[in-house]
């Protein structure tokens, strides 16, 4: 049925990435499944990176010199993972879609539909995953559950920044110790002081997270539920990229 999976799905649509072409129109793309995130396994099956469904799908498309594919998808099926090529995926999400399957998102393509896989696996790529949760903004984000850590309200990436509770002009360091989320309203009013100086109290002293937060955070949603079994205790600080 599938004769040239990549080919069936080229068009001119406007999002490309290395070969791989989605239908999907631009009016669409910001709330589209291709920004929903896939757990990526190094070929011993250890956790290596969280990447996004439109990043999987290129991956998943792509060959070898030899022709033979860099990426699969690992599925839970029947309380036990079950892995697809490219080709076997697409006929595998026809099937599926004939037969009125739920609780899957879906990637319009020019001639069919394909099922959003939520976990693939690098078949030839072999490196241990690093242990280092990376510090950036997302995570302090996520450690902090996207909460002012000073009037204790959540708020959306967009209204929040990043607060040193000791000053830059005050030698304090940008560092998992040092840095909490604070809505814009809160930073502003502490300015350049500490906390006593500005009269605000933090709510949790800063800590550099065990675990990647961001991950965590996925975790608590079920539909990231086949992940928990990659994801155990050593192996819970994968980068998102």
């Amino acid at each position: 049925m599938i004769a040239s999976a990549g080919a069936a799905i080229l068009s001119t649509c406007p999002f490309a990435e290395g070969g791989f072409v989605f239908a999907d129109r631009a009016a669409a793309y910001a709330s589209s499944p291709l920004h929903r995130s896939v757990l990526m396994l190094n070929a011993h099956y250890m956790a290596l990176r969280v990447v996004s469904v439109r990043r999987a799908f290129t991956l998943l498309f792509k060959r070898d010199h030899a022709r033979r594919p860099l990426v699969e998808v690992v599925s839970w099926e029947r309380d036990q993972y079950v892995s697809y090529t490219f080709d076997d995926w697409a006929e595998f999400s026809i099937i599926k879609r004939q037969l009125g399957a739920n609780g899957d998102d879906w990637v319009r393509t020019v001639r069919y539909d394909l099922a959003v896989p939520l976990i693939i696996r690098v078949l030839s790529f072999t490196r241990i995953p690093k242990r280092e949760v990376k510090f950036n903004r997302r995570s302090v984000f996520a450690r902090d559950n996207h909460t002012c850590q000073y009037c204790g309200h959540r708020f959306g990436a967009s209204h929040l920044s990043l607060d040193h509770v000791i000053p830059r002009s005050r030698g304090g360091a940008t560092s998992w110790d040092n840095i909490v989320c604070a809505c814009r309203k809160c930073n502003v009013r502490k300015g350049g002081r500490t906390p006593a100086e500005a009269n605000v109290r933090l709510i949790r002293h800063p800590l550099k997270p065990r675990r990647n937060p961001a991950v965590a955070v996925k975790l608590s949603n079920d539909r990231y539920a086949s992940w928990k079994h990659f994801l155990d205790a050593a192996n819970w600080d994968v980068d998102l990229a």
